[in-house]
């Protein structure tokens, strides 16, 4: 039961260090992410790239759909606009999964105390970097004591149990990655857990990759509580989001064993592999329906009237 009790306090921590990371980064940048995505929204490609580099600032897609469903719903970005910013917002969510999978249990101590120290020191930037670094600090903590937890989760009988079906099939843990992430709204929780069930050498590495892919369709879950009191293009923006990632689990599931092989040629490490294949398949399936943007807001647009 403390196991129990002690893992889901760690998930609530990580999220806490989230919310902290995107709260000082926000208040460093929330007025030029703004103001950029109405500036670089006149082309496809610029609004997918913006949307990559503002995801990666947020550390959320999340987050960034909130904010791009936002902008729809008043009016200033049209339904056409935010389409490449959806494809975008994937393969920017992946830069918190990459950095995430570096190993730096030696900066937690510092980058906590370096953090508060900021935060105490009453100038608001040095408040926000430091409530960034405090947020950074608590999450490489949550991700050293993941790994750590591997070994009693595994023994013990409801985490053996889950671990068990979860390596059973690719689709439980498919499911397992979007229940997950619908439920605590947050990707990066959901693959910073298996990264460290896989330091703890208790999860198979196709199967972890399953759970990438569901939490990249549990994810959809914010956007469509955010889109559920917006107008007719909030709605087609939620929908296209969860059009998008649906389709591209589907495109990607019958070459799984293949992204397997490939990946095992680009490190050796179990968190980096993970974060690599997240990387490649967002990017790749962005990248395969972007030219096709004009085609997806005219389905869209007709289902969603």
């Amino acid at each position: 039961m403390m196991l129990i009790v002690f893992f889901i306090s760690l998930i609530v921590l990580f999220l806490w260090g989230m919310y902290l990371i995107r709260k000082g980064l926000a208040a460093l940048t929330s007025e030029k992410i703004e103001k950029s995505l109405l500036l670089f929204t006149d082309h496809p490609l610029k609004a997918f790239l913006i949307s990559i580099l503002f995801t990666g600032v947020l550390q959320s897609s999340s987050a960034f759909m909130v904010i791009a469903i936002g902008l729809v719903s008043a009016g200033a970005l049209t339904f056409k606009q935010a389409i490449p910013m959806v494809l975008g917002t994937n393969v920017g969510s992946t830069f918190t999964t990459q950095f995430l999978a570096v190993r730096l249990e030696y900066l937690i101590l510092p980058l906590i105390l370096f953090g508060v120290l900021l935060v105490i020191t009453g100038n608001q930037k040095f408040k926000s970097l430091g409530t960034s670094f405090l947020g950074l600090g608590l999450i490489f903590l949550c991700i050293d004591s993941f790994s750590a937890l591997a070994g009693p989760i595994s023994k013990n009988e409801l985490g053996a149990l889950m671990i068990q079906i979860s390596n059973e099939s690719i689709w439980h843990s498919f499911f397992f990655g979007a229940i997950f992430t619908a439920i605590i709204h947050s990707s990066s929780v959901c693959i910073s857990v298996i990264m460290g069930l896989m330091n703890g050498g208790v999860f198979q590495l196709i199967n972890a990759f399953a759970v990438v892919l569901g939490s990249n369709v549990g994810t959809c879950i914010t956007a469509v509580m955010a889109s559920a009191r917006g107008g007719q293009a909030a709605r087609q923006t939620s929908l296209t989001h969860v059009l998008f990632n649906v389709a591209g689990v589907l495109l990607a599931f019958p070459f799984l064993p293949q992204f397997l092989q490939s990946i095992y040629f680009l490190s050796s490490n179990p968190a980096q592999q993970i974060a690599h294949f997240s990387l490649l398949f967002n990017l790749f399936t962005a990248l395969i329906v972007l030219p096709f943007t004009g085609y997806i807001h005219r389905v869209v647009a007709f289902i969603v009237k």
